[in-house]
């Protein structure tokens, strides 16, 4: 289904928005000299639909961006997500052709909220002005990131793991489709009529299930699950902070052991596409079992061959939820 592809974060180093703006630089040089991007995806020229073929070529940041451009964008949209397939999107950057990509994009869709460090510069530093630039995490609440907490921005970037906020997304990216292809105006409309009745069901089965579990408390592979915690109740303890690759000291070692013990938690849950060593480590030392949990921040090409997508893996995540907090 998809080609393969706010606020910079404080830790950044200085070589590394270097290395990205002489990426911007040379695909900047690249689109002069009228070169397409690699890899076989030949983006539209100009702004509104591709006039040979009446498709409007999408740009999105990483995969729930892309999987909700096309839930709403249905058959008149080409999704191109940035970020390949099984790849943790917190620390990637754009290639040359990447940033070639955006620029020559209809849509580029970016989820905001300090998750994708690299936009803002990007978007300052080439031709946008064909492209219609959607950030998805416009109008919500965003929660700030824990103070010390040095792998994050201002911001807690998750907002998509919660049903009610990835419904508010959809529906600021039907607007940016709306805006850049009026044309098909009501054929948008109606798949984010019939998509935003599926994540409202959704929403409405995470709070009947998690409002009857016997435990409130979950060890999550990294702090990805304010919004979700917030909205159902639950409380996280993170083995990293918003960055999933990071890696825990001695002292917050021993916390998430601590915090284990004090509530009775079974379950230490790990995710896909970082290492599982620590999530195990903890688990074995505590008698938990490690059960992988997934921020829907990228799915596998497996997981796409099998036609998994937001919706599927939030309940996959609701079922695993449901059958850690009950353990006795």
């Amino acid at each position: 289904m998809y080609n393969r592809i706010f606020k910079r974060r404080p830790r950044r180093r200085l070589t590394r928005r270097h290395c990205l703006m002489t990426c911007i630089g040379a695909a900047l040089v690249f689109s002069v000299l009228g070169l397409t991007a690699c890899g076989g995806n030949t983006p539209a020229q100009t702004g509104g639909a591709d006039t040979a073929s009446d498709t409007v070529n999408v740009v999105a940041s990483f995969y729930p961006m892309a999987d909700f451009a096309q839930k709403v964008g249905g058959s008149h949209v080409k999704v191109t997500n940035l970020v390949p397939a099984g790849t943790e999107p917190h620390e990637w950057e754009p290639s040359p052709s990447d940033v070639r990509q955006i620029q020559a994009s209809d849509v580029f869709i970016y989820n905001g909220a300090d998750m994708e460090g690299w936009v803002d510069d990007t978007l300052e530093s080439i031709d946008t002005s064909k492209t219609t630039v959607c950030k998805a995490s416009d109008g919500i609440t965003l929660r700030m990131a824990a103070k010390g907490d040095e792998s994050a921005g201002e911001h807690d970037p998750h907002v998509w793991l919660s049903p009610k906020n990835a419904k508010a997304e959809l529906k600021n990216i039907e607007r940016a489709l709306i805006k850049a292809d009026p044309d098909n105006k009501a054929d948008y409309q109606a798949n984010y009529k019939k998509y935003a009745e599926k994540f409202d069901e959704l929403d409405e089965q995470y709070q009947n299930e998690l409002s009857k579990v016997k435990g409130r408390s979950i060890v999550v592979s990294h702090k990805a699950y304010g919004y979700l915690c917030d909205e159902f109740g639950l409380t996280q303890m993170p083995i990293t902070g918003m960055d999933a690759e990071g890696e825990p000291n001695a002292k917050t070692m021993a916390q998430i052991v601590q915090f284990i013990k004090d509530n009775n938690v079974k379950t230490v849950f790990g995710e896909d596409l970082v290492s599982q060593k620590v999530a195990k480590t903890i688990a074995d030392e505590t008698g938990a079992e490690c059960v992988q949990l997934n921020p829907v921040e990228g799915l596998t090409d497996k997981q796409l061959e099998a036609g998994e997508d937001y919706l599927t893996v939030m309940r996959d995540n609701l079922d695993k939820l449901v059958k850690a907090l009950n353990q006795e």
